[in-house]
């Protein structure tokens, strides 16, 4: 491990180095941040930028040298993320001192790999009572991959490592093997640090890449860090703007939504990270030029967090990663487009459509993940065009709200989507007079076609519940026909 006193802070770089050797058994504890690693944080510049938060209470402090502490026992889920999420074959390290593990059996302090979201990695846990486990995480269900005996006593430097190659990984305490495990592994990701009700330090967190990432060729030319945004009149609150990696793509090539209802786009790399501390307010055109925007609200589902962006009556979104934490995502005030927006990792909502009965919204390209209850809501008026969307692992692509003071009629149009690990598509009013139009759907991985894809609702007034009515195609309410929909 590299020691404390080096002065080499954070480094960014693009290249791939030779992993393959720690396949051959338990992996060792050598490469330094400064071997030509993808990625190295010694937290020696007194900061944490390029990181994104998610609960608890972090900062820099000093032990012996600067370190990364998170303080806040109490906190369930503390979440420090770094890197690109297409990352694939890598190894993470680091040293990780826990300082006070919880009296509950969830306690543990970790480091992540392959984190396509706040919920969803594989991890290495330190555990009270000297044990470890390398553990697969999806959507916040945890499955024990393999269990060791090591020391993970507090107040104790350990040496950690986490490797992912294809779909095996290998997690090492000090040393010593945790366990080797093989399937069930996101593809890619972002690496993390965490606590569950437990307090830690973490320092010297290094990656060296093993393998390379090839994009699909996207069908429309893509957007690069060189467009030049189109006159935004956006107001960003103290946003600090920092480099983003892209250490084992093998192509720098951003994705665009493609025309096909069976080939979705390659999700994009950000070309560099936006801190934002207040809500972006959007009149006239934004473009982001696919960087990443992260730092509002705590990542979770709680009410009334604030937006990342505000956009006016007929603003334009455009080519911007929404990281984590978001708040609640994108409010649209009126009429306004979103082009190209991806979000990686939905917190309350992506995006909350607020116009009044004339307002038109369109969503086109892009995608969003991790969504634990709705992507889209539509609160107030008007019709919402959704098309050459993808969306991962959510509960509702599209709500119609069912309990919002104002009544409205709404209707939404969802043309070349493509759904994968989602419970229902659209959900609709019929006894408020909404429609849902639906063409060119394709639903990837339910072989029990579980999906729902329209599901009817008894819209009702604020405090009460709406009531399921039914699903499926029936002419007036859910328009479409079966073979709208392609099953893949």
């Amino acid at each position: 491990m590299a020691q404390h006193g080096r002065r080499s802070a954070r480094r960014w770089a693009i290249g791939t180095v030779a992993v393959g050797a720690l396949l051959a058994g338990s992996v060792a504890i050598g490469v330094s941040a400064s071997a030509g690693a993808s990625f190295s944080d010694d937290f020696e510049d007194g900061k944490s930028d390029g990181w994104s938060k998610s609960g608890g209470t972090w900062s820099v402090v000093s032990d012996d040298s600067r370190v990364l502490r998170q303080a806040n026992a109490g906190s369930e889920h503390a979440r420090f993320f770094a890197g690109d999420s297409d990352w694939t074959d890598y190894t993470l390290q680091a040293r990780v001192k826990p300082t006070g593990y919880g009296t509950g059996t969830d306690s543990a302090v970790t480091i992540a790999a392959r984190a396509t979201s706040a919920t969803t990695f594989v991890r290495l846990a330190l555990l009270p009572g000297n044990r470890a486990q390398l553990q697969a995480v999806s959507s916040g269900a945890v499955r024990v991959l393999a269990t060791a005996s090591v020391g993970t006593g507090t107040g104790t430097w350990h040496a950690v490592t986490l490797q992912v190659s294809g779909d095996r990984t290998t997690a090492t305490v000090d040393g010593t093997t945790v366990g080797t495990a093989s399937g069930g592994l996101p593809a890619r990701g972002r690496i993390g640090l965490s606590t569950l009700r437990a307090t830690a330090a973490f320092d010297d967190v290094s990656v060296a890449a093993g393998g390379t990432v090839t994009q699909p060729a996207p069908t429309t030319p893509v957007p690069t860090a060189a467009t030049a945004p189109a006159s935004p009149t956006a107001t960003i609150g103290s946003a600090t703007a920092t480099t983003a990696p892209s250490p084992t793509k093998s192509t720098s090539a951003s994705a665009t939504p493609t025309t096909s209802a069976t080939t979705a786009a390659a999700w994009p790399t950000a070309t560099g990270s936006v801190k934002v501390d207040e809500t972006t307010e959007v009149s006239g055109t934004l473009d982001g030029g696919l960087k990443r925007y992260f730092g509002i609200g705590d990542g979770g589902q709680s009410e009334s967090q604030d937006p990342m962006f505000e956009l006016a009556n007929g603003a334009t979104l455009r080519n911007v990663i929404i990281g984590a934490p978001a708040g609640d995502g994108v409010h649209c005030t009126g009429s306004c487009t979103l082009i190209n927006v991806w979000w990686e990792d939905v917190g309350e909502d992506a995006a909350t459509f607020k116009g009044n009965a004339s307002a038109t919204y369109l969503v086109d390209g892009g995608g969003a993940r991790s969504a634990s209850d709705k992507v889209f809501q539509h609160n107030g008026g008007g019709t919402l065009t959704i098309r050459n969307f993808q969306v991962e692992d959510a509960g509702k692509l599209y709500r119609a709200c069912g309990n919002c003071s104002t009544s409205y009629e709404r209707h939404v149009v969802l043309d070349r989507i493509t759904v994968t690990n989602t419970k229902t598509v659209a959900g609709i009013n019929s006894n408020f007079g909404d429609t849902a139009t639906l063409t060119n759907i394709t639903v990837v991985g339910d072989a029990k076609k579980s999906t729902k894809i329209c599901t009817r609702f008894q819209g009702t007034t604020p405090g009460n519940e709406p009531t399921q009515l039914g699903s499926g195609p029936d002419g007036t309410s859910c328009r479409y026909s079966e073979s709208d929909i392609t099953w893949r």
